[in-house]
């Protein structure tokens, strides 16, 4: 089954953990890396609160789904956490004595 990435990426945020904290750092096809501390989905575009402006001053970022390449967790968490955005850890395998 195919799926565009656009909506991929929109159902990550859309499904994001609540224990987790809205933070992270957002790389964009365009080779921005956006460090974030909030951000709110739409339909089609993310918006995201950057955690200091940028080199002209802007601190609230809109982003196409379709422009995301990849979310920089920077907070501590397991595997498990994930479970809300479809995400299920493999089973542990035996240790060896």
């Amino acid at each position: 089954m195919a799926t565009d990435a656009a909506e991929i990426w929109r159902h990550c945020f859309c499904n994001w953990p609540a224990e987790l904290e809205r933070r992270g750092v957002l790389v964009t096809s365009f080779g921005e890396q956006i460090a974030f501390d909030g951000f709110a989905t739409s339909d089609d575009l993310l918006l995201l609160e950057r955690r200091a402006p940028d080199a002209v001053g802007a601190r609230t970022v809109l982003v196409a789904y379709r422009n995301v390449e990849a979310l920089k967790i920077v907070d501590v968490t397991k595997a498990k956490t994930f479970a809300s955005m479809g995400f299920t850890a493999p089973p542990s395998s035996p240790r060896k004595a």
